[in-house]
């Protein structure tokens, strides 16, 4: 059995150190005030932020569901909006706006 000498040691745990840690996804939402559709919907738009950047274009709004509402389904069929991430207890559809 080969023992390590505490400088060895020392060198492998210095070489774990020097590389980063994957960061986590944001995992925060900002919202608009209002419902998407209308001022009773659950639904909001989903303003830009770090967690929503990826999922942002400019054909179409990038809306947030409650991940428990019981007509995600029907949502997405109603407005065209296709699934693009689930984040902080949200579903994140992007609707066509063209």
């Amino acid at each position: 059995m080969t023992h390590l000498t505490p400088a060895l040691m020392l060198s492998v745990f210095a070489l774990c150190a020097c590389v980063p840690a994957p960061s986590a996804p944001p995992q925060t939402l900002t919202l608009s005030p209002t419902g998407y559709r209308a001022d009773g919907d659950q639904c909001r738009l989903a303003l830009e932020s770090e967690a929503t950047v990826n999922y942002l274009d400019d054909a179409a709004d990038l809306v947030a569901c409650p991940a428990d509402m019981e007509n995600l389904g029907v949502f997405a069929i109603d407005t065209g909006g296709v699934e693009v991430a689930r984040i902080a207890g949200y579903v994140l559809y992007s609707v066509p706006t063209r």
